[in-house]
C-alpha cells in the first residue's frame, strides 16, 4: 500500500523510537548488518538535528524500490527557525546549537541519496535515501520520472483508508491516489480494492480503470479515485478522476488543476471521463487526498519545485495536512526530459 510511517520527535527519548523503527524496517527488507547500522545511525542524527534546531519536529520513513532493491526513505520535518544559508550549515564544524556541527554533513555522507530545503523562519526538509545495495541509484526512474510520497493513517488509527500506486515503463507512467470512504479498516479495504484493479489494468487508460474499480468497488463502502497516465512519447498528461482527488501539473510557467467528477466510485458515479494535457519538460504533478488543504501553492517556496519531489511532498504534508483526516500525498516529477 505504500504507507509511510511517522514518528513525532519532540525530545531525545524519541530518537530512540525512530531509530528502531528504522531498524525494523531495514530488517525487513533484508539489509545487511553494515547497513542497518549505517541507518541507524542516520536518523538518529535526523532526530538529533531536529531536537536541537528545529525545535522538534516528525519523522517519515518509506521503503522504496528501485529495479532489483530496496531501500529506505528518510524524511526529516520541522517548523524551526531555517537556515538562511544551506551550504554553510551543511559544513562540518558549524553550528548554532553549541554543538560539533556534524549534524547535517554526516547525514550528507551517510546517505546514498541527500537533498534539503529550508526557508527562514518556515523550517526545514531534508530527505535521505540508502539502499540494500550499494550500487544502487538513487531515481526509480532514472532519467524518466522521479517519485514523491507521503501517506499516513488519521491519528489514533493502525492503518489508512487512503493509499497510492504507481506503474510503469519507459513510455508511460500510471498513479492513483485512492480515499476510501471514512476511516480505518473499511475504508482501507475499499482502497486495496482500487488498488488490486489498477495493478491488474494497468495497461488500460485511465477511463477504463475507473470505469472498472467502479464495478469492482460495489461491494466496499466505496472510495475517491483519480488516475493520472504520463505519456513521455506524446508528452501528454490523461487524467480521469471521480470525488474529492485534487491533482494539478505545473511547470516554470505553467499550472493546471485536474479535473473531477462528483460521485463515489463503487456507489454513485453519474460520469467518467477523462482529460489530456500537454506534460512540461521537467514538469510537476501533484496529486492528493482531502487529507491536505487546497489552500497551498508553490510559488509560495521558493526553489522547492526545484527539489527532490518527497521534499515537495514533505513540505505540504507538513504545512497543510488535516490531522483529523488520513493524508496522501503524491509527488512525481520528469528528469532529463
Amino acid at each position: 500500500m505504500n504507507e509511510s510511517t511517522a514518528i513525532a520527535i519532540t525530545e531525545q527519548s524519541q530518537a530512540g523510537e525512530a531509530r528502531r523503527a528504522a531498524l525494523a524496517l531495514a530488517t525487513r527488507l533484508g539489509f545487511e548488518e553494515t547497513k542497518r547500522g549505517r541507518i541507524g545511525i542516520l536518523v538518529t542524527e535526523v532526530a538529533s538535528n531536529l531536537i536541537l534546531h528545529g525545535g522538534g519536529g516528525v519523522i517519515v520513513l518509506r521503503a522504496i524500490a528501485q529495479a532489483d532493491t530496496v531501500g529506505i526513505e528518510v524524511l526529516g520535518l520541522d517548523k524551526g527557525s531555517g537556515m538562511p544559508d544551506v551550504e554553510e550549515c551543511l559544513q562540518d564544524g558549524f553550528s548554532t546549537a553549541g554543538t560539533s556541527g556534524n549534524g547535517l554533513g554526516a547525514i550528507r555522507r551517510l546517505a546514498d541519496f541527500f537533498d534539503i530545503y529550508s526557508l527562514p523562519n518556515k523550517g526545514t526538509a531534508l530527505v535521505a535515501h540508502l539502499w540494500a545495495k550499494s550500487d544502487s541509484s538513487p531515481h526509480a526512474r532514472p532519467d524518466i520520472i522521479d517519485i514523491g510520497a507521503v501517506a499516513l493513517p488519521k491519528l489514533g488509527e493502525e492503518v489508512s483508508g487512503d493509499a497510492w500506486a504507481w506503474e510503469g515503463d519507459d513510455r508511460r507512467s500510471l498513479f492513483l491516489v485512492v480515499d476510501g470512504l471514512g476511516h480505518g479498516p473499511a475504508a482501507a479495504s475499499a482502497a486495496s480494492a482500487a488498488i488490486r484493479v489498477f495493478r491488474d489494468r494497468h495497461h488500460q487508460s485511465p477511463q477504463r480503470i475507473v470505469e472498472a474499480a467502479h464495478a469492482s468497488l460495489r461491494s466496499t463502502r466505496g472510495a475517491a479515485l483519480a488516475i493520472a497516465e504520463i505519456n513521455f512519447e506524446r508528452q501528454t498528461v490523461c487524467f480521469a478522476g471521480v470525488g474529492n482527488i485534487a491533482a494539478s501539473i505545473s511547470s516554470a510557467t505553467e499550472h493546471h488543476n485536474l479535473m473531477s467528477y462528483n460521485g463515489t466510485v463503487g456507489h454513485e458515479v453519474r460520469k467518467i471521463n477523462e482529460f489530456t494535457n500537454p506534460w512540461y519538460v521537467n514538469g510537476l504533478l501533484i496529486m492528493h487526498s482531502d487529507g491536505i488543504s487546497t489552500q497551498w501553492k508553490l510559488d509560495r517556496y521558493p526553489g522547492l519545485s526545484q527539489k527532490h519531489p518527497s521534499l515537495i511532498a514533505g513540505v505540504l504534508h507538513r504545512d497543510f495536512h488535516r490531522e483529523r483526516d488520513d493524508v496522501t500525498v503524491l509527488v512525481a516529477k520528469g528528469i532529463g526530459l
